[in-house]
């Protein structure tokens, strides 16, 4: 089936309806706001100093199969992730622990560790911790022979993206498969593009719903006379995906009624205050275009996941100043480091303790083996044993990728690369690393695609699922108060790239079709 699926898929197109289909994405992705701001490599400032213009987000033409089964199962294994996650979160001990070696020699991990700790010393006042989760995927297909398998890449904890521009996407495809009666049909015929759409995509309703169960949980302003309350987006200097959080933005001002702002996190000490008289610490932020302060209810951080964020020390106060505050944040500190990747290389341990049945102690057995089979083999590096062994053989290398505790992409060692790396750093700081078996997607997969620069690119190419999930929990008590799951987002990438991040450049969004 897969063979047959992938042989002959996208179509062909000729040079007349290529330039139809690629206008018609272009018109259409700027009518609806499927932007993003373009890269300085493509639009320098010179030409564009105010920042005003924008172009497609890399998308490709046509949407890609995926196996049923394994979206499926995806789907029904994110509300488990989510409370996973919520419940390592709760664990600070288990975490410190698992924490101790990268304190070390990881200055980024050892500064929010401290952050915490300072928090903690002081007195947490927000018991409320909000999660926007993404889980990433492939479809493992290591032969033809075998059926594919649900494999995971990777669990985030903080600034899952492109939920907002991933429902575009999926609206894009349908609206191209609708095309009316007598209209010129944008796509060739192809039996898999017959009466097949994509799947509903609720990506958008599903963040922004679990920023709205977090805001009516924190309940009225804690100051006297009370303030207005808002949801505050903390967000990154020179953001280029700003369409994708004004997705959720609109709809959490147009349907939970709830105002809405965006601050750039170099703002932060200059327009938010805890007020010291108030021992509920709530966190008031000052519009700089208005006159009225607001009580902020919830943070959402689209920043503060990678060291580039930080550039003094000022901006880990102003960290600090958000997570010592009442307002409920998504993520804390503590949970922005159950996102790690040495604790999902600690969870896939086969040896040992079982964590993850301890974690999910009232889930049913069965459901924590079929989430424990998305697991792919992992290793730890700070110690001799299996994993030094597979990273330093050439051979064995080949057939792995090195990650390090990092967020956003552009960061990993592949294959034969590894063993020459790891010798050109201490091996102190082997310890940073995680040792992943690769993922072997669907060798005959292929797709065309629209880059931000206007460049059209057919190829073979190698795609990747993740599935959004909202939970809100409170920390002291390991009880949840809302969890769902909801939404999809489609990356798929050229065969020899080895990174995937849309933001930086590796990927295009796309859509699926199930099979």
């Amino acid at each position: 089936m897969g063979d047959s699926i992938y042989a002959n898929y996208p179509p062909l197109l000729d040079s007349a309806q290529r330039e139809f289909l690629v206008t018609t994405i272009k018109d259409w992705t700027t009518q609806n706001g499927l932007m993003v701001r373009p890269a300085p490599t493509f639009v320098s400032k010179e030409v564009n100093p105010h920042g005003v213009l924008a172009t497609n987000a890399p998308v490709t033409l046509f949407p890609s199969p995926f196996p049923r089964a394994c979206f499926d199962e995806a789907r029904a294994l994110q509300t488990v992730y989510n409370h996973l996650y919520a419940m390592i979160t709760c664990n600070e001990e288990w975490l410190g622990k698992i924490m101790e070696d990268l304190i070390d020699v990881d200055d980024f991990v050892s500064h929010l560790w401290k952050t915490h700790l300072a928090v903690k010393k002081e007195g947490y006042v927000q018991t409320l911790s909000l999660g926007l989760f993404r889980s990433d995927y492939m479809a493992h297909t290591p032969s033809s022979s075998v059926a594919p398998s649900l494999k995971q890449v990777e669990f985030n904890t903080i600034s899952a993206s492109f939920g907002g521009l991933s429902s575009l996407v999926t609206q894009l495809h349908t609206e191209l498969l609708d095309s009316p009666p007598g209209y010129p049909i944008a796509y060739p015929s192809h039996r898999l593009l017959k009466s097949n759409k994509p799947p509903e995509n609720t990506a958008v309703e599903t963040l922004s719903a679990g920023l709205a169960a977090a805001h009516a949980a924190y309940g009225a302003s804690k100051c006297r006379p009370a303030l207005p309350t808002c949801i505050l987006f903390v967000v990154q200097e020179g953001e280029r995906n700003t369409f994708d959080q004004l997705a959720l933005l609109r709809r959490i001002t147009k349907y939970h009624k709830i105002p809405v702002f965006r601050l750039l996190s170099s703002e932060i000490l200059d327009h938010t205050t805890i007020p010291s008289s108030k021992p509920s610490r709530p966190l008031i932020y000052r519009p700089p275009h208005a006159s009225s302060h607001f009580e902020v209810t919830t943070v959402y951080l689209r920043c503060f996941y990678a060291p580039s964020d930080y550039t003094s020390e000022r901006d880990w106060d102003a960290r600090l100043q958000l997570e010592r505050s009442a307002a409920i944040k998504c993520p804390t500190v503590l949970n922005q480091l159950s996102g790690c990747k040495i604790v999902q290389q600690v969870l896939a341990e086969t040896a040992g303790p079982d964590h993850l049945a301890s974690f999910l102690a009232e889930v049913d057995q069965s459901v924590i083996a079929r989430l424990r089979a998305t697991f792919a083999p992992q290793y730890d590096l700070s110690s001799t044993g299996r994993g030094r062994d597979l990273a330093l053989n050439p051979e064995t290398a080949a057939n792995h990728v090195l990650k390090p505790q990092r967020e956003g992409g552009g960061n990993n060692v592949y294959k034969t690369a590894i063993p020459d790396f790891l010798r050109s750093i201490p091996e102190t700081d082997w310890k940073r690393w995680i040792l992943m078996e690769l993922i072997h997607p669907p060798a005959e997969a292929k797709n065309v695609a629209l880059r931000s620069d206007g460049e059209v690119i057919r190829g073979d190419v190698i795609g990747e699922l993740g599935v959004y999930g909202t939970i809100l929990w409170d920390q002291a008590r390991g009880t949840v108060l809302h969890n769902e799951q909801g939404g999809w987002l489609m990356r798929t990438k050229a065969k020899d790239v080895n990174e995937g991040g849309v933001a930086t450049g590796f990927s295009s969004l796309d859509s699926i079709l199930l099979f």
